[in-house]
């Protein structure tokens, strides 16, 4: 009886904590479809309506947004994988001097959060060049300690004996990662893609400290400048605006909701 009850109060606090977490979501819901006088008078016969879209685009440059932010993940990702996967493979198969300390350090660089790191990254940006750059946004997260600690746990457990027959027919360093490991770690690869992308794409503190103007602002940024209590603009609108930036990701996720889950399972997340 006390098994039952217990599974029962689980059950019943799981629902009412999804339906807290959804409740945001389903006003930004109602209000986009819905004209503005009814942000906040719920009918059932409410006329719905799509104007909101169109006047949330007009009214910022979100096409740049947009643009920006994509430039901004895809470089993220695709510099993170290319210095993960060469850092991984070397940890993993290579000796040389050092190893254990340097992979040390990857470690740590785990521990500490970004936003500690703030202020020196900016200054850093700002000796280089690149404040107010899409460059300059993504430069400090090019190099990912989780990247490399993930690719190189999955490498450890590639047999040797793949290394030694690609070998023995020739196939260079570079061959071999490519065509032997780089293939055989697909899953993780996955894994990674999906948390770095979302993580980027709502990156919100460090762009708007690094970014002046519309050229560089991604999405998170102009959002929260389109939506700021001074700019006179309707929550219908506002609303509507938001759920046009989150929908990639929303999409994406209900898209790949199986792979999602399937490719965390095999990379070993938990």
């Amino acid at each position: 009886m006390s098994a039952g009850l217990d599974a029962l109060l689980i059950r019943v606090g799981a629902w009412a904590l999804a339906l807290i977490w959804l409740a945001p979501l389903a006003y930004a819901v109602w209000t986009a479809f819905h004209p503005a006088a009814y942000e906040t008078h719920f009918a059932l016969l409410a006329p719905i309506t799509v104007e909101n879209f169109p006047k949330a685009w007009v009214q910022a440059p979100f096409a740049r947004y947009f643009l920006n932010t994509i430039l901004l993940v895809t470089s993220i990702l695709g510099v993170q994988l290319v210095v993960g996967t060469l850092a991984a493979f070397a940890f993993a198969r290579l000796q040389f001097a050092g190893k254990s300390g340097l992979f040390a350090l990857v470690l740590m660089q785990m521990m500490v959060m970004p936003d500690i790191l703030i202020v020196e990254n900016y200054q850093t940006m700002r000796a280089l060049g690149l404040v107010d750059t899409i460059a300059g946004i993504g430069l400090p997260y090019m190099a990912s300690g989780f990247a490399i600690f993930l690719l190189r746990q999955t490498f450890l457990t590639i047999p040797r004996e793949l290394d030694e027959a690609a070998r023995m027919e020739g196939a260079s360093l570079r061959h071999l990662i490519l065509r032997v490991y780089v293939p055989l770690a697909k899953p993780t690869y996955i894994a990674f893609g999906l948390v770095s992308v979302s993580a980027h794409w709502n990156d919100f503190i460090w762009p708007l400290i690094v970014t002046n103007s519309v050229e560089a602002r991604p999405l998170t940024v102009g959002l929260s400048i389109f939506s700021a209590t001074d700019s006179g603009v309707q929550w219908s609108v506002i609303n509507a605006a938001t759920l046009m930036t989150s929908a990639p990701l929303l999409l994406g996720f209900l898209i790949f909701q199986r792979q999602f889950v399937q490719s965390f399972l095999r990379a070993g997340i938990k």
